[in-house]
């Protein structure tokens, strides 16, 4: 229907978050810098504007990662998935608006908990909006697992999606081209509004603004949290992130838990049969739509059978004695699913996901006990290099290798001489070099990212982590179990030993809690008597004071003098305890030690 007039979307000190003109390339002829499966992936993700799906159902899509859907009703408009940061999310309102009217958000949907459908709803909301009535709606278990994504391993996480997404790449055809579920990801605001309304069961009706929904829960898919919805007065079915134009994860290569191929297929099935009989269009939180009936159905079957096929075959070649690897090199994938478009590993990989289908059922080992105790990377790295003549001896025969063409094998072996000897110029180069030419022929768009990011990172220095999910908003919606929990994993534990603290925290309101430091483990209970130790220190306070004493917006100095703050015992427990923390790292090494 149209899009944006103004190409750039800024925050609000002016600073670009997304450009909708930076993969005009892509309009291009494929060059041999990229694979054509992925070029032709990449063209059709970079599509942007407003779009029609069916009669009342908008897409805005090409403005994020994701796309955010709008449903309107009798009043406004219900937002499905306001994408991932709150500027785009505000530009995609505004083009709807621009062409549809300006119709009142009355409602919004979170599908699932990944941050790119929620972190935006501040471009589409606001609290006095929700509090005015606004309902936000959510499957069962989305807050618990979208705060805990992001913060309890989120430091890691964010900085391998860097290398994910390519966030540092230039856009073009030796860069970042595509993440094959979207483009990238935009660097504006993350925030989250917390849902006001839990869908809990398949087969649940909601009505918003006059738009009817049924809902099927599906979680241990895609997410943990996660929901598709059928619009039976539209014969429209939104399948949120299980069912887009690609293999999917089971695994992220930026981390998360392993999905369930076995569940997630399952539900497909499941979803055909409740919905397709009833559905002329599908669509998803990525990618475009499938229209008519056949069509829809034979997409979802497919799509079905995609991680039936992973699942049941990596089952079976395991339960034969092949490890991880083995069945990655040996998985072929039924012809008839090769030739359609939306089963390649465009986001997912089948090589990626079958070693995730062997974590999930076997883990890390593969029980050959040669692999059970070895040396960690530097230190095998050293010995690897001794034993092959030395590092410029594997750099001299690796270059032989990059000739032949075998790029493999020499990002494979060079990895052991940069980790032996981080600082070898040569070694440097020529895995740079490797790495670029993995990536050029990658079909996998994050795969082709992780190359580049690696190439650029050896020759230009670290990136570190352009953009973090740890936004106050997500610190903000922690419960206090889980904002202990988060404390808990920053415990430097071989400095805490030999620390015994305890402290309670009186909350105005609720029960009393008490933290208690012993053996480098930070416990936390509920009520009196119960920590194993009497408190050295009672500190009396609102929940927000305690929030601001742990997220470092008061120092401990400073909390007696917080109005209503009564601090009884030693006070000097504070600032130790908190001394045991460690701050996480947002710029570790990824392709060096």
């Amino acid at each position: 229907m149209g899009t944006a007039r103004d190409n750039l979307i800024a925050d609000g000190t002016g600073r670009t978050v997304w450009d909708l003109t930076a993969y005009g390339f892509l309009d291009g002829d494929c060059p041999d810098t990229v694979n054509p499966s992925l070029w032709r992936q990449g063209r059709l993700c970079a599509d942007h504007g407003l779009f029609e799906v069916t009669e009342g159902i908008y897409q805005i899509r090409g403005f994020d990662l994701s796309n955010m859907t709008l449903v309107e009703g009798e009043r406004g408009i219900l937002v499905i998935d306001p994408l991932l940061t709150e500027e785009t999310a505000a530009a995609g309102l505004a083009l709807y608006r621009e062409h549809r009217g300006d119709r009142p958000v009355t409602g919004v949907l979170y599908t699932h908990s990944h941050v790119d459908h929620f972190g935006g709803v501040r471009g589409v909301v606001t609290d006095e909006d929700i509090a005015g009535g606004v309902p936000i709606l959510a499957p069962l278990g989305f807050l618990e697992h979208a705060v805990s994504e992001n913060v309890y391993a989120g430091t890691a996480m964010s900085r391998r999606s860097a290398y994910m997404y390519g966030a540092a790449l230039p856009k073009g055809p030796r860069g970042q081209i595509s993440a094959g579920l979207g483009q990238t990801t935009s660097t504006g605001a993350v925030t989250l509004i917390p849902p006001t309304h839990d869908i809990t069961r398949t087969g649940q009706t909601e009505t918003v603004d006059g738009i009817r929904m049924v809902f099927q829960l599906t979680p241990g898919t895609e997410a943990p949290a996660e929901l598709n919805i059928h619009f039976p007065d539209r014969s429209a079915l939104c399948m949120a992130e299980n069912a887009t134009h690609n293999l999917h994860n089971l695994l992220t290569l930026r981390g998360a838990e392993v999905r369930d191929p076995h569940v997630w297929a399952a539900y497909l099935t499941e979803a055909v049969t409740l919905f397709a009989g009833s559905s002329d269009v599908a669509f998803a939180s990525h990618h475009w739509p499938v229209w008519g009936r056949e069509e829809l159905t034979r997409f979802l079957s497919e799509q079905r059978d995609l991680y039936a096929y992973l699942h049941d075959q990596t089952l079976r070649m395991l339960n034969q004695g092949l490890t991880a690897l083995e069945i990655a090199e040996e998985m072929q994938m039924p012809p008839a699913l090769e030739r359609a478009w939306h089963t390649h590993g465009y986001y997912g990989s089948v090589s990626h996901n079958t070693k995730a289908i062997y974590q999930r059922y076997l883990g890390w080992f593969d029980g050959n006990p040669a692999h059970l105790w070895e040396h960690p990377p530097v230190e095998a790295a050293r010995r690897y290099v001794e034993f092959m003549g030395g590092a410029d001896e594997v750099v001299r025969r690796a270059r032989e290798s990059f000739a032949d063409g075998d790029f493999r094998w020499v990002a494979q072996v060079v990895d052991h001489v940069l980790f032996a000897d981080p600082g070898h110029a040569g070694a440097r180069e020529l895995q740079a070099d490797a790495l670029e030419q993995l990536g050029y022929g990658s079909e996998n768009g994050t795969w082709r990212n992780f190359y580049l990011m690696g190439a650029l990172e050896l020759r230009d220095g670290s990136v570190g982590t352009p953009i973090t999910t740890t936004s106050p908003d997500m610190l903000a919606a922690l419960t206090l179990d889980q904002l202990f929990d988060s404390l808990a994993i920053r415990v430097d534990g071989p400095r805490s030993w030999d620390a015994d603290i305890a402290v309670r925290w009186n909350i105005k309101g609720q029960d009393p809690v008490t933290l208690h430091l012993r053996n480098g483990v930070l416990t936390h209970t509920t009520g009196t008597g119960s920590a194993g130790a009497d408190p050295q220190v009672e500190v009396t306070l609102t929940e927000a004071d305690l929030r601001a004493l742990l997220a470092g917006a008061t120092a401990p100095a400073d909390l007696a003098a917080q109005d209503g703050v009564q601090v009884t015992g030693d006070a000097g427990k504070l600032p130790e305890l908190l001394s045991h923390l460690s701050a996480p790292d947002p710029d570790f090494a990824i392709v060096t030690p």
